[in-house]
């Protein structure tokens, strides 16, 4: 069932049946039935949604989907059954071993939150039997992989969604508002800052797309821009065959500067993000919904001791209060009133469709693809200093070879000094 042709009846739907060469697709259906969740003659009936995974982040959607208003929970799939016997136990809800036997329940729309490297796999499947699906973040486990969800849910017309909870954070929500009312002026520069413990349920992807992949989102998102060019370097210390660390540079469209720093071998957990123009800074801590505005200096200051730390001006710090709703409750309201309506609403109260998530693939492949390629520039020699050769690299009565005046050399050295190293990269 596509989401604007969802079932009104108050009893359970049918099974979701393939969709084949010979079975008439949504525009060949005839007149199509009031949307799921609206009057019909039987009454409302709730969205009826499943979950795919029960892993540490399927849990917490399972918490969340037992609770949601206007939606049944009626199934959970993992392979391995409850982990920790807990949700039927808890719900009544029943943990099934294959998305076969989900979708033989009837389902609007499944949450899908088991490993990425399965996104593309799962994400198919449900479209072919015309399932709506939010899908965690990464979309996918490659740009590919990526564009063939796309197409298969908008080719359906059917609402996809991504994971990507930081946009539903009331710090960013706050943030992005400000930007857009033009409380900072010129945007110059964005800096995240996202660190914290190894997570052991982590397997099958690095930590570009497993968490770099949320400040390229957020980024792109708060500012309206897309990234233009960006370098990058990775490190990996945990002897996994992916990467641990990642610092990236880069440009947004606008000429926005920005710059991510992530990694998951830290003991301090952090998550933050910083937006600096004309009129100060804004600094939201996603870890405690907390957002924060340093003006710039307006008042100098008059006291020598405290210019050496304060600068020579100060400005107002303000903390602002708002309403602070849980970032995962508000992704799933969203997606089910996206799902309800048959599409993603615009603006703030939509969701984050899966064309957006490619995007945000999209560039941590180039992220990847950056570290990967780029050599970088060694800093050039003092050409004060001088330069000796040591003895032991001489053949036996051969003198030492003239000294070349520094940045005299065209050699293969200069020209990996003066690559670029800049990956370009389209969102």
């Amino acid at each position: 069932m596509t989401a604007t042709r969802a079932r009104t009846a108050t009893t359970a739907p049918t099974a979701n049946a393939p969709r084949t060469a010979d079975a008439p697709g949504p525009a060949e259906r005839g007149p199509a039935p009031a949307p799921a969740g609206e009057v019909s003659r039987g009454g409302p009936r709730p969205l009826r949604a499943g979950l795919i995974g029960l892993g540490a982040m399927g849990r917490n959607h399972a918490r969340i989907l037992a609770s949601l208003d206007g939606v049944e929970f009626v199934g959970a799939v993992d392979p391995a059954g409850d982990p920790h016997g807990s949700l039927h136990a808890r719900t009544g809800v029943p943990v099934l071993r294959d998305v076969a036997d989900l979708l033989a329940l009837g389902v609007d729309y499944a949450v899908v939150a088991c490993p990425t490297a399965l996104h593309e796999e799962i994400g198919l499947r449900l479209a072919a039997h015309d399932v709506c699906a939010l899908i965690e973040k990464p979309l996918a486990h490659s740009a590919r992989a990526a564009r063939r969800l796309v197409a298969a849910f908008e080719e359906r017309g059917l609402v996809a969604g991504v994971g990507h909870v930081e946009r539903f954070n009331p710090a960013l929500q706050q943030l992005r508002s400000r930007l857009e009312a033009g409380e900072l002026g010129e945007v110059f520069q964005v800096v995240t800052r996202r660190q914290g413990p190894f997570p052991h349920r982590i397997a099958d992807v690095g930590v570009v797309k497993d968490l770099a992949t949320h400040d390229i989102d957020l980024t792109s998102w708060i500012t309206g821009q897309a990234y233009a060019s960006l370098s990058a370097r990775t490190v990996s210390k945990s002897g996994r065959p992916h990467e641990d660390m990642v610092a990236v540079v880069g440009t947004l469209t606008d000429g926005t500067m920005v710059s991510h720093l992530v990694n998951w071998l830290s003991p301090l957990k952090e998550r933050f993000t910083a937006v600096t123009g004309e009129r100060g800074c804004f600094v939201a801590d996603t870890l405690t919904a907390d957002l924060t505005f340093h003006a710039n200096g307006a008042q100098a200051t008059e006291w020598e001791a405290l210019r050496a730390f304060r600068g020579v001006a100060e400005g107002d710090t303000v903390r602002y209060a708002f309403p602070k709703r849980e970032p995962l409750l508000v992704e799933h309201e969203r997606f089910r009133d996206a799902v309800r309506a048959g599409g993603a609403p615009d603006g703030d109260g939509g969701i984050v469709t899966a064309r957006e998530g490619l995007r945000t693939v999209e560039v941590s492949a180039a992220v990847l693809d950056a570290a990967r390629t780029t050599a970088g520039a060694r800093p050039a020699p003092d050409p004060a200093a001088p330069v000796t050769v040591p003895a032991t690299v001489l053949p036996t009565g051969s003198a030492p070879a003239p000294a070349h005046r520094a940045g005299a050399d065209t050699g293969p050295a200069a020209a990996t000094a003066t690559g670029t190293g800049v990956a370009e990269a389209t969102a």
